[in-house]
């Protein structure tokens, strides 16, 4: 990409391990390095608390930049950041789904608008602390594959990412696993080698979401029906975004048997409930497709196919429709909590083909049902 002249690349930096090893990697390598980290939009009065830019981790990220010798710079993306992500985190709720904030943010934010800050700077790249790895091709295309440490591979929040964003992206640490990270933090002497890590929502600095959604979208506290699998009256919900699918306490039932949510039916406004046992599902469609190559391997294809970001890739046919806008996946074996907002990624060995937005969840006992649920850190059946 460059002629005869040290490559320049944009580092998203945040304050964290990760980021600040992979600058780090970067300098060692020879590159010119800038670190650049997002100011993200955080509620009125709590921005403090966005771990995503607090005061502590942006003082952090800089120290780190002075240790390396590098330039700093913070990056003010707080109005396209609440219109994109936090606006598309509303609508998804609003929707019945469950959204999925990092995807968007990693498709418009981070390679959106940071991506296109990096190269007003003049870089050759922007690079993240994210554990992926990225491989070319023979005709110069480049693949997306799974990061060392199959515990903190990240492939599939970056699943969203195009041709044109990942030909300028460099991903140093996804060769490495955690443990090595961190101790090239502290060979280094970086100050941020034993800093903690958190897996909440940046925007929602700590708080439940359902405390969030009811203050800014008190409209979505709408109740309604509760439902067993045959339409029989159980109870009343409180409104259907403050449920997750596979959720079985806090439902407010006497039913004498656990009971869990299965799945929401927007146009009744009606949460369904049911057993443990039809928790599992087989089919479901993906539409917003991306696929990592700018096209899928064929019409029909075997792979393995991940639903959340925590969950295990599954063993599925996949099958173009809607003439290639939309994908179908028939599991082997019945999968539990399929969500839709969530995104259906496509994987076979370590290759990150691409995903699709879960927009409908089928088996053979129900039609297809547009229907969503939480699943953050309450995944797996869990308030």
């Amino acid at each position: 990409m460059t002629t005869g002249r040290q490559a320049t690349v944009v580092v998203g930096m945040s304050g964290g391990v990760d980021s600040s090893v992979a600058a780090a990697l970067l300098v060692r390598q020879g590159y010119r390095v800038i670190g650049v980290m997002l100011r993200l939009w955080a509620e009125p009065g709590c921005e403090h608390l966005n771990r995503c830019c607090t005061p502590e981790a942006m003082l952090a990220a800089r120290q780190v930049a002075h240790r390396l010798g590098i330039p700093f710079y913070v990056y003010d993306v707080r109005q396209v950041f609440y219109r994109t992500v936090v606006q598309a985190f509303f609508q998804g709720y609003a929707r019945g789904w469950t959204p999925n904030p990092c995807l968007v943010c990693n498709a418009h934010i981070r390679w959106g608008a940071l991506l296109h800050y990096a190269r007003q700077l003049g870089a050759d790249y922007f690079a993240t602390g994210h554990y992926a790895r990225l491989r070319r091709t023979e005709d110069g295309r480049v693949q997306l594959l799974r990061g060392v440490d199959r515990n903190k591979d990240q492939s599939y929040v970056l699943s969203v990412l195009t041709q044109e964003q990942l030909q300028h992206t460099l991903l140093p640490i996804g060769e490495y696993t955690k443990d090595q990270v961190r101790r090239m933090a502290e060979e280094w002497d970086l100050p941020v080698a034993h800093r903690r890590e958190s897996q909440d929502l940046c925007f929602l600095a700590g708080e439940d979401y359902r405390s969030f959604l009811a203050r800014h979208r008190p409209d979505l506290e709408k109740p309604g029906p509760i439902l067993d699998l045959e339409g029989r009256l159980l109870g009343t919900h409180r409104g259907l975004a403050f449920y997750t699918i596979g959720q079985r306490r806090g439902l407010g039932l006497r039913t004498g048997r656990p009971l869990y949510v299965l799945a929401k039916d927007v146009a009744r406004n009606a949460l369904i409930v049911g057993p443990r046992e039809a928790r599992g599902k087989k089919t479901l469609i993906a539409r917003e497709v991306n696929w990592i190559l700018g096209e899928p391997p064929a019409a029909t294809f075997r792979a393995e196919v991940q639903i959340r970001y925590r969950a295990r890739a599954v063993p599925a046919s996949i099958a173009l429709v809607e003439e290639g806008r939309a994908f179908r996946v028939a599991f082997d074996e019945p999968v539990w909590d399929i969500t839709p907002g969530q995104r259906a990624v496509v994987y076979q060995g370590d290759l990150c083909l691409g995903g699709g937005t879960i927009v409908a969840v089928e088996d053979a006992a129900s039609p297809a049902l547009e229907v969503s649920a939480m699943a953050s850190r309450q995944e797996g059946g869990q308030e």
